[in-house]
Formats: structure tokens, C-alpha cells, sequence
């Protein structure tokens, strides 16, 4: 949203009694290594026990009002830029069942553990109108509520959309969470597809994402530059994957 953070606090649930107390802490180092990259102090935080293994981070940070980016201020002609590929959900089933390659789990590790910092910081250089972050709810999910707060429909070039390597044989293959199904099951209620695109191919775009990347609209003479510049300091493939129009009976088309 344009905030620059500011600190934050630790949120841990641990086994402490069932798993050595060296993992925790190589837990903590993983959290204390990304806030160092973002520049900021982890000032505390809460613990408990807890039978299944659960880190996270409650981060505060500061905006003006005037540069506040929300996701229900898009324009009809507005250019939307993906900043990250799609995949990591579906790598992360293929990790529990087994079929993951090194190469696989590799190219995940660095898409989520590559923070949004630059992304964000370079929306302010740009007139961008409008933002929103791809996780749990998948692209479709997230893109969704954009397009419902803006009162617009998005244009999506499924070919255009980045996708992590491999990703389309593990979803033929089976390797999909039931979050990501249950988001798929959401999404066909606004979403128009494209008649000869296979299940797999609706499933990747409905992949409930960890730690994705940014979804920007914008001016389409500026989304180019930015993606560009996205791509040159995070190494990730950063493209445009549609545009938004006048609102239409479905919120998303998938051409």
C-alpha cells in the first residue's frame, strides 16, 4: 500500500518439548535475516507451545495519506503488472508428496524469501493507481476484489502470466492443495475462461501463493519501465498480464 515499515514483532508456536530447540532458532535467524534486509528491528513478540511448528511476523509501518495505494482506486485502461511468478503453492504440495526436484524447491525457496521491499518502494516513483498483494486467495482471488472495489473487469492473457518452472507438469500430476481447489471453486463465479484452457491451467492461476509478488495497475506507457526495473533488481520474472476495462457481466476474463 506504500508504507514503509517501520519494526516488528515475533508470532511463534513451537513444540518445544518434541523438536530440538536448534530449529526454533534457525527460525528465528530466518526472520531476523529478512527484517535486517527490510531495514527494520524485530522489538519483540509472543511465543507459545504448539504441536505443529507455526513463525510469523506482525510488522507496523507509516504512510501518508496522500500516497496511500489501495486496490479500489484502478482505472478503466490501467495496465496490471505481476511482479513475481506463479507456483510456489503448488511446489509446496509437490515438497510434501515427494515429487519435487532440488531444482524445483530451489527456484521456490528464492520467490518467497525474495521480499516485496522494492516492488513496493518503486510504486511511488510511478503513477500507479492502484495495488494489491497474491497469497492465500490466489491471483484470481486477489484480482478479484480489486476488480469488485475498483467496479472494473479485468483482461487476462493467460500466456502472458509468469509461472514458476515446472509448475504445469505437477499440477497435471496432482500436486494441488485443497486450499488452492476451494479457491478455483470461488473463482468460477466471476471468472470467464478461456473454452480450451485445460484444469490445470485454471488451477495455476488459482494457486493460493506464500509470500507472491505484487499485481499493479497502471498506465500502460509507464507498466513496461516498472516491470523491467522489477525484473533487473529481483531477478524474478516480473511481466504485464493484462489490462482493466468497463465493468461486464464477469469481474475476470482469461483469454
Amino acid at each position: 500500500m506504500g508504507a514503509k515499515p517501520l519494526f516488528a514483532l515475533n508470532i511463534v508456536g513451537f513444540p518445544i518439548n518434541e523438536l530440538p530447540k536448534e530449529i526454533l532458532s534457525e527460525i528465528l535467524k530466518g526472520g531476523s535475516d529478512k527484517t535486517q534486509e527490510a531495514g527494520i528491528p524485530i522489538v519483540g513478540g509472543h511465543s507459545i507451545d504448539d504441536k505443529e511448528p507455526k513463525y510469523g511476523l506482525v510488522v507496523s509501518g507509516e504512510v501518508k495519506k496522500t500516497r496511500l495505494i489501495k486496490n479500489s482506486e484502478a482505472k478503466e485502461g490501467d495496465v496490471l503488472v505481476l511482479t513475481k511468478p506463479l507456483g510456489t503453492g503448488i511446489i509446496s504440495t509437490a515438497i510434501k508428496n515427494d515429487n519435487a526436484t532440488q531444482a524445483m524447491i530451489n527456484e521456490a525457496v528464492i520467490c518467497m524469501s525474495t521480499l516485496n521491499a522494492f516492488a513496493g518502494k518503486l510504486m511511488n516513483e510511478f503513477s500507479v493507481h492502484a495495488a494489491t498483494d497474491i497469497t492465500g486467495f490466489g491471483l484470481l482471488g486477489h484480482l478479484s476484489e480489486m476488480c469488485q472495489a475498483s467496479q472494473l473487469t479485468a483482461e487476462i492473457n493467460y500466456n502472458s502470466i509468469p509461472l514458476l518452472n515446472d509448475v504445469q507438469s505437477l499440477a497435471k500430476s496432482g500436486n494441488i492443495s485443497s486450499g488452492t481447489k476451494r479457491n478455483l471453486d470461488y473463482a468460477t463465479q466471476f471468472t470467464s475462461f478461456n473454452k480450451t484452457m485445460h484444469m490445470e491451467e485454471k488451477l495455476m492461476i488459482a494457486d493460493a501463493q506464500t509470500s507472491g509478488g505484487l499485481l499493479v495497475a497502471m498506465p500502460e506507457e509507464e507498466a513496461d519501465e516498472y516491470a523491467k526495473k522489477c525484473a533487473e533488481e529481483t531477478g524474478l520474472n516480473a511481466k504485464q498480464i493484462g489490462f482493466l476495462t468497463t465493468l461486464k457481466e464477469n469481474r475476470i476474463i482469461i483469454n
